[in-house]
């Protein structure tokens, strides 16, 4: 029978997988969204060493696995009078950490994509324009392209959505519960 310590580590423990497994949605990986957990429901600020006791990595992936959280503003470094090592706590705004993880993420897919669709384009057109093309091929390279333009216009708005989030003007439209 668990005792009630043991209790709310399970709980906490079930949380922060959770949150991991979440995390890997965004190109995080399951041991880094762990790391940002413990920091989560640590009461205290902690070095490098006490992280890799604690969740048994190298000090090596530890230090790069804090060093993706801090440029994604989920962890930040933190000074403490005495203290010679670094200290790390989980940053405490869950709004501007979603907001850096999730524009990260879509800044990268959006530009791979719209260069994607941008070569395809020229080729297409290219295709249309060329007198030696079939009537069929032009045909379907010309809804090709409409389809194209589509996806190009809803890249727009992604990129004007994620705009809004690094600026927090999304917070305008949706507020956050304070």
């Amino acid at each position: 029978m668990l005792n009630e310590q043991d209790k709310l580590l399970k709980a906490r423990d079930r949380f922060i997988d959770s949150m991991a497994k979440n995390m890997s949605l965004y190109g995080i990986t399951h041991s880094v969204g762990r790391l940002y957990g413990l920091l989560y429901f640590s009461e205290k600020p902690m070095t490098l060493d006490e992280m890799k006791d604690e969740l048994g990595m190298s000090k090596t992936s530890m230090s790069t696995a804090v060093r993706q959280l801090q440029e994604l503003n989920m962890v930040e470094k933190v000074w403490k009078k005495g203290e010679r090592k670094d200290l790390y706590q989980a940053a405490d705004d869950w709004y501007e950490s979603f907001s850096a993880l999730f524009s990260t993420s879509w800044r990268t897919g959006i530009s791979l994509n719209i260069s994607t669709i941008n070569r395809s384009l020229k080729e297409l057109r290219a295709l249309v324009e060329n007198p030696e093309t079939s009537d069929e091929v032009k045909a379907s390279a010309v809804l090709d392209i409409e389809k194209y333009q589509y996806a190009l216009d809803y890249y727009d708005w992604l990129n004007r959505f994620v705009d809004s989030l690094e600026s927090k003007e999304i917070f305008d439209h949706i507020p956050k519960k304070e």
